[in-house]
């Protein structure tokens, strides 16, 4: 194989290389769906949390030898001496990334499937996408911050402030009482974009009573979640959408 590798351009031989990470990729996600479906979601998440705690050193160790990268602690070396300034910028273009893909996916059904109404068949697949993401999403920041099950508001309001969503928007959250709050999106980078090139607010209520329900069940089952305002409602310009959160017995 290396031969025949040997007698590929320069540029064929990177292309190759991130079709790899992006196979490696799918395969990933691939299992974990196939995981889901045979034995639960809570159990792929916790062979997830399996998985991903083993792999990551081995890619890492890979990619440094093969670099000649040196390593600091467990990590590229480059990564341990950045700033925390740096390590935060960092994290937000990950979450500018991990919005893009998002976006980028809705755009694609949307475009190319043969039905009548596009944008019902793209929100579909984005509200189901959505029942499963939320839920990992929070059990997976449940676990890198040693939230304990059923942690009630005070867990949530943790979580909240962790999500993908946290890194790129603005957001709060009012305290009702030790059982209730009210989380505000109060700039969102997918509405506040296409008000800026005059379109409507984009309707998403359903995903977002979707993700955001599934999410407090994931930190607490107990937790009942309850739509204050979200597009296509009308909303005051201090927010785009608001959710309660109450923990009922």
């Amino acid at each position: 194989m290396r031969d025949e590798l040997r007698n590929l351009d320069r540029e064929i031989l990177i292309s190759l290389f991130f079709d790899s990470i992006h196979l490696t990729l799918l395969h990933y996600g691939l299992w974990f769906k196939e995981t889901e479906y045979q034995i639960g979601l809570d159990k792929a998440i916790e062979a997830d949390g399996r998985v991903w705690k083993r792999i990551l050193p081995a890619f890492i160790s890979r990619f440094a030898r093969r670099l000649k990268i040196p390593m600091k602690d467990g990590t590229l070396q480059l990564l341990a001496e950045l700033s925390k300034e740096d390590l935060i910028g960092l994290l937000e273009d990950m979450g500018k990334n991990w919005l893009g893909n998002d976006g980028l996916w809705f755009q694609a059904v949307e475009q190319n499937v043969d039905y009548t109404d596009e944008m019902f068949t793209a929100k579909r697949i984005n509200d189901t996408c959505w029942t499963r993401f939320a839920y990992i999403e929070a059990k997976t920041i449940m676990r890198r911050l040693n939230l304990s099950e059923n942690g009630g508001i005070p867990a949530l309001k943790k979580a909240l402030k962790y999500r993908q969503y946290a890194l790129i928007n603005k957001q709060e959250i009012v305290e009702i009482d030790e059982n209730k709050i009210i989380f505000r999106m109060n700039d969102c980078r997918v509405q506040s974009a296409r008000k800026r090139k005059g379109l409507p607010d984009y309707p998403c209520k359903s995903g977002g009573i979707t993700e955001y329900s599934r999410f407090a069940e994931a930190i607490d089952p107990r937790i009942k979640m309850k739509c204050i305002g979200c597009p296509p409602d009308p909303h005051p310009e201090e927010w785009w959408c608001a959710w309660e959160f109450e923990v009922k017995p």
